[in-house]
């Protein structure tokens, strides 16, 4: 009976849980950011899409931020434009980062069937040591 042998058989191997928590993975900057983007935006912004590369120089590291919104309705555009004027002097506080640059880089209005603006911002932040 070999199998009954296995079953009985002492376990050579222990597995034990390490003593110290596994640590989560950096996350970036770009869910705080995201939250004062919206912040600015106003109530009628809709998210519609982030992408996020990492970027340095010479002296700096940091990361390039594209952010796509969109305002619908006349009230919303109206708030889209709003957007727009105050984006570039806008001064964000995320810890541990700069913003560099905060440019609008394409703004996109649609009338029909209803009124709409996309607003396409890049922002490039560095990180503070």
């Amino acid at each position: 009976m070999p199998s009954d042998a296995l079953r009985n058989a002492a376990p050579t191997a222990r597995f034990e849980t390490p003593a110290v928590a596994p640590t989560r993975p950096h996350r970036g900057p770009w869910l705080r950011l995201l939250a004062e983007m919206l912040q600015l935006a106003g109530p009628r912004a809709e998210f519609l899409r982030h992408t996020e590369k990492s970027w340095s120089s010479a002296t700096f590291t940091g990361s390039r931020h594209r952010v796509v919104l969109a305002f619908g309705g006349v009230d919303g555009v109206v708030e889209g434009e709003a957007y727009v004027a105050a984006l570039p002097e806008h001064e964000f506080t995320i810890v541990g980062q700069l913003v560099a640059d905060a440019m609008v880089v394409a703004v996109e209005h649609q009338l029909l069937p209803a009124p709409r603006m996309t607003v396409e911002a890049e922002l490039l932040l560095l990180e503070e040591y």
